[in-house]
């Protein structure tokens, strides 16, 4: 079987100003740490964007829709649309995992406290084994708690969420790349 990384909604839209998210230069040069050694390993990178059509942002063929420039993207990454939080609503994600033979996710990206824990918990109950970068994915502070406290918690919940066929391990971008190996 396969492992996969899944890069959540690392776009242009969701940036601006570009100090808006927590911690951004660093969760960048840790994504592409991330993404460098999948490719390095014939390990399947994707990039979910989210097509905000609905909530009147993030139109597609627009630069609010693009991956963030910093972010390294090769022709090989596979980009699936989502219009809802969770990545595998209404999209090809869960076929291109099949086909792919993925049952692995390595999950990072954009907001912690929306889509990143949408998908997290879709793919619980999914079946598949996760790993979250707890230093790889960011949010902006919200109305009563700030950003630092929004990640820490999610880190926290993730690694203490019911498994159900596997528990979910919460480790540093470091970690992951160093115990990551040739399949």
């Amino acid at each position: 079987m396969m492992k996969a990384l899944l890069i959540i909604d690392m776009q242009t839209g969701s940036f601006k100003p570009y100090s808006i998210r927590y911690n951004t230069t660093h969760t960048i040069e840790r994504i592409n740490l991330l993404s460098e050694k999948f490719r390095s390993l014939g390990y399947p990178v994707i990039y979910i964007k989210h097509d905000g059509t609905k909530e009147d942002c993030f139109f597609p063929d627009t630069k609010d829709f693009e991956i963030l420039p910093e972010l390294v993207q090769e022709p090989s990454d596979i980009v699936v649309v989502k219009e809802a939080n969770d990545a595998f609503y209404n999209t090809e994600l869960q076929s291109i995992l099949v086909r792919e033979n993925v049952d692995e996710l390595y999950i990072c990206g954009c907001a912690t406290d929306f889509c990143v824990d949408a998908t997290v918990k879709s793919a619980l109950v999914k079946d598949f084994k996760i790993y979250i970068a707890s230093d790889a994915h960011t949010t902006a502070s919200r109305p009563h708690i700030d950003a630092p406290t929004i990640i820490q918690y999610y880190n926290w919940l993730w690694s203490d969420l019911t498994p159900t066929k596997h528990k979910i391990s919460v480790c540093s971008t470091t970690n992951i790349v160093d115990s990551l190996q040739t399949p």
